[in-house]
């Protein structure tokens, strides 16, 4: 009677599924080959299961569900020999598949393959020839997974595509140069059309403060669809949020490029500005937050509000009123205020108010923002950024001359010494050797010493160069804002003051303590400090 024969196949990617040029044998090859073998030596196959995008080595034995089904069938038995194209279809890991393929021995199964035979268990050697199989297929694995993350670590600091689904905003196009292939590589390139899209996000998510929930239902509302024509998924926002290829940047495991303008979508700054926005909404910085979690709500102030009495954060409510109208009709009002969170829910205790009106408190705040917009405005950005940076400049500039000189005097000194000692070999100078080497070894320390002191001052001065430029264009998104503030929506104001002011305490009758952002801190060094005189009369007046 013939034997029965179950056949398994696998392929580490789905690519392999179809014929391609990979190094391992695909599936319909597999099958061919297996199905051949078979006739050849008189059997009959009653059974084929396949793995397509399974690896060998990254996946247990126990999680490979069409291995499991077969050890099942193996266990009620319905065949007599597992035949395999190679052994290592059955898997790569030294510390497990040597045991997999003795189990099914041990169970009665004969264990095959097309290229190597009859795996056997009954000697030492037998056992040991098994275990180093898979302990080369292991190396090699290993080996393999090095080699592609470096060729995909280099293909990305290239600016090369690496493969894999394009991004949302971008498209392929050929770029004329054939790989050792001789196929024809793709580039990626901007998607104009979609590149929009991308823009609206994080325009949106830094400007007005939207999440990636919010974002989705905004694109969606707006019948606005992704490259598939479907709906967008929050994730799917979240993940090109945090994407840093939007600023230029090809990125492979920890592998960052050096940014390609040709691929930026959104700018560098933008772009940082989004992920520190999003850090600081995270669950393990609520503690630190000062940007508004949400920009939905009529507040300006919302999540950089705090009691300056007791420093718990201020939080909204809202009650409603009944006045009567001249003619007796009864006309309900709203009434919003900003809370003590620790004097309500008596966490702490606190001597302030328990409450603090909406919009007298959000007025005096507004009237703080333009007396620093109008500040801003009366100034010449030379004025301001030279004020922050120059003096540090000009420290870092006058350090780096006098390091140059001592770096410059230091070498000078070791070559005359080095002739020195030539001439001390050929017995022609005045001094003693012993003097010589230990005076050259001082010599030397300083040339190393001032060397280094002239690379740390140049790269000071450079880290000082690019912060002057940040701070320039800082200054330049703070007019902007100067100029849009007042027509804009809530959700954007919000954002701005977020931006602006990173915390303000509020003590007994209105009395304010603003805590300004480093950047803005800076500036209004360089001019006359905001005052916050008669900002609750001008409040009360609107």
């Amino acid at each position: 009677m013939a034997e029965r024969v179950h056949c398994l196949y696998r392929v580490s990617t789905t690519k392999q599924v179809d014929h391609d040029e990979l190094n391992q044998a695909d599936i319909p090859v597999q099958r061919k080959a297996c199905r051949e073998f078979a006739k050849k030596m008189g059997w009959i196959i009653v059974g084929e299961e396949q793995e397509t995008g399974v690896s060998g080595y990254k996946v247990s034995a126990d999680d490979r569900d069409k291995l499991q089904l077969i050890k099942k069938q193996a266990e009620q038995g319905k065949f007599d020999i597992l035949l395999v194209f190679m052994f290592d279809r059955l898997g790569r890991k030294s510390d497990e598949t040597p045991f997999v393929v003795e189990w099914f021995v041990k169970h009665g199964v004969r264990v095959w393959s097309v290229n190597e035979g009859e795996q056997r268990f009954e000697s030492h050697t037998d056992r040991l020839t098994n275990y180093i199989r898979y302990w080369q297929a292991d190396g090699e694995s290993q080996k393999t997974s090095i080699r592609t993350k470096t060729a995909l670590s280099q293909m990305v600091l290239e600016g090369r595509f690496r493969g894999g689904k394009t991004p949302y905003g971008y498209r392929l196009e050929k770029s004329g140069i054939l790989n050792k292939r001789k196929h024809e590589v793709n580039r990626l390139v901007i998607d104009d059309e979609e590149a929009e899209i991308v823009r609206m996000m994080f325009d949106l998510c830094v400007s007005s403060g939207y999440g990636k929930f919010r974002l989705a239902h905004f694109l969606n509302d707006h019948g606005i669809r992704n490259r598939k024509g479907e709906t967008w998924h929050d994730a799917t926002i979240g993940a090109i949020l945090h994407n840093p290829l939007y600023k230029g940047i090809l990125r492979s495991g920890e592998t960052y490029s050096e940014p390609f303008e040709e691929l930026q979508i959104i700018k560098p700054e933008l772009f940082d500005m989004a992920q520190s926005l999003m850090t600081e909404r995270t669950n393990e910085n609520k503690e630190y937050r000062t940007l508004p979690l949400n920009t939905t709500g009529q507040s300006l102030l919302s999540g950089n509000i705090f009691c300056g009495h007791c420093g718990g954060r201020l939080t909204l409510t809202t009650n409603g009123k009944v006045y009567r109208q001249a003619d007796g009709t009864p006309l309900k009002k709203k009434r919003i205020r900003y809370v003590c969170y620790n004097k309500t829910r008596h966490r702490v205790e606190c001597d302030g108010q328990t409450g603090y009106t909406m919009h007298i408190l959000d007025g005096i705040v507004v009237n703080i923002l333009h007396q620093v917009f109008d500040k801003m405005k009366s100034a010449t950005s030379d004025m301001i950024v030279g004020n922050a940076c120059q003096k540090q400049m000009a420290l870092l500039q006058g350090d780096l001359k006098r390091a140059r000189t001592e770096n410059t005097k230091a070498n000078t000194d070791y070559e005359s010494l080095k002739a020195e000692v030539l001439k001390a070999v050929q017995g022609k100078s005045a001094l003693p050797m012993e003097v010589l080497n230990e005076v050259l070894e001082e010599t030397r320390q300083r040339v190393l010493d001032t060397s280094r002191r002239v690379t740390e001052l140049t790269l000071e001065l450079e880290s000082e160069n690019s912060k002057m430029s940040e701070m320039q264009a800082e200054f330049d998104r703070i007019a902007s804002w100067s100029e849009i503030f007042d027509s804009s929506d809530i959700a954007t104001q919000k954002m701005i003051c977020g931006y602006i002011i990173k915390k303000v305490r509020v003590y007994r009758d209105y009395q304010l303590s603003v805590e300004f952002n480093i950047n803005v801190e800076q500036f209004l060094n360089g001019i006359d400090s905001v005052e916050q005189t008669d900002c609750f009369e001008q409040a009360m007046a609107q």
